[in-house]
């Protein structure tokens, strides 16, 4: 039996050059009365979206001041999702499918960040920079779990994704 999709969501697995190696760029969310967790940035597709990769690029906009190059698809997590956020119903057997894709940073202005994250902040939204190494992406609470495993498993793959010589995707 198929379930009903009714959240998918854009995210990247974004990558950029630091002094000691590459850098995974997330954002640490602190909420009122809960342990901090680290998410990739992007979020919900919406309906104005023409395409889940316009969602992504929106999202970085947003979150961050951002834009990518070389979105590569990389992952897909399928969870239940049986209530929205807000904690409404959603159907009594839905998912979301989370759709992550690895991508180069090319430009971060957080002075030009916007969207409910920042005009209306439930907590912290803290740009932060990881090691990308498994070390650096097993050192703190990466959501979802699911995520966290396949990063750390899969450190060159996902490197090897943005190689110059993959040709066109």
């Amino acid at each position: 039996m198929s379930r009903p999709v009714v959240k998918r969501t854009a995210r990247a697995i974004l990558l950029d050059s630091g002094p000691h190696g590459p850098e995974l760029v997330v954002i640490k969310r602190t909420k009122p009365g809960r342990t901090p967790y680290w998410i990739t940035p992007g979020g919900c597709v919406e309906q104005s979206d023409p395409t889940v990769v316009d969602a992504l690029h929106r999202e970085l906009s947003e979150e961050l001041g951002g834009k990518a190059s070389d979105v590569v698809p990389a992952f897909v997590d399928t969870v239940r999702y049986t209530h929205h956020d807000d904690g409404t119903p959603a159907h009594p057997d839905g998912v979301k499918v989370q759709h992550f894709f690895v991508c180069r940073l090319e430009s971060m202005d957080p002075s030009r960040r916007h969207g409910p994250e920042v005009d209306e902040p439930n907590g912290e939204y803290d740009i932060v920079r990881l090691p990308f190494t498994r070390e650096g992406v097993t050192s703190v609470n990466v959501v979802p779990a699911s995520l966290r495993a396949y990063l750390a498993a899969n450190i060159e793959g996902i490197t090897a994704l943005l190689a110059e010589d993959l040709g066109p995707v």
